[in-house]
């Protein structure tokens, strides 16, 4: 009877470790009860007028790891000065430059890779394209002639990208 219910035992251990590392639900496909959870967890910590939260989890083709999560207040987002934005987002309004963020995102660091690539132009475009994304902080220098997009800014220009898809 003492080993029927160890094994019993082992069994339900067995299953609920399972249920804990077993696979994740995806996002785009949410439970059909709570379609706007992220929606519904932010309205109930935001007091009115509310909060703008933007969040992911993200395993590049490199196989580095990111998680962020960035919220702020509604009145505070209406209250700022959005002129100084204006040189983060100009940084992004060029082909090339998002070309850029793109392939360094999925590998490529030096800018010997970087040069290779057929529609990223001359060298020195490639360089004055990659000052402007580091001068905006969308991309950092890691060493000579090799850069990386900083981790607390994977998310974030993911998140841009995905809010101007139509």
């Amino acid at each position: 009877m003492a080993e029927e219910n160890l094994a019993d035992r082992v069994a339900r251990l067995e299953e609920r470790l399972d249920r804990l590392e077993g696979p994740r639900p995806v996002v785009a496909e949410p439970d059909a009860d709570d379609t706007f959870w992220a929606l519904h967890g932010l309205k109930d910590r935001a007091a009115d007028p509310g909060a703008v939260l933007f969040t992911g989890s993200v395993t590049l083709p490199a196989g580095e790891h990111y998680e962020w999560q960035q919220g702020h207040l509604v009145d505070d987002l209406l209250a700022d000065d959005w002129s100084q934005a204006a040189e983060t987002l100009s940084a992004l309004a060029h082909p090339v430059r998002l070309l850029l963020l793109r392939e360094i995102l999925q590998g490529a660091r030096t800018t010997a890779e970087l040069a290779a690539h057929e529609r990223l132009g001359t060298t020195g475009q490639l360089y004055h394209h990659l000052r402007q994304l580091v001068a905006a902080g969308w991309l950092r220098t890691t060493a000579r002639g090799q850069y990386s997009v900083p981790g607390e800014r994977v998310v974030p220009v993911l998140t841009v990208l995905a809010a101007a898809r139509r």
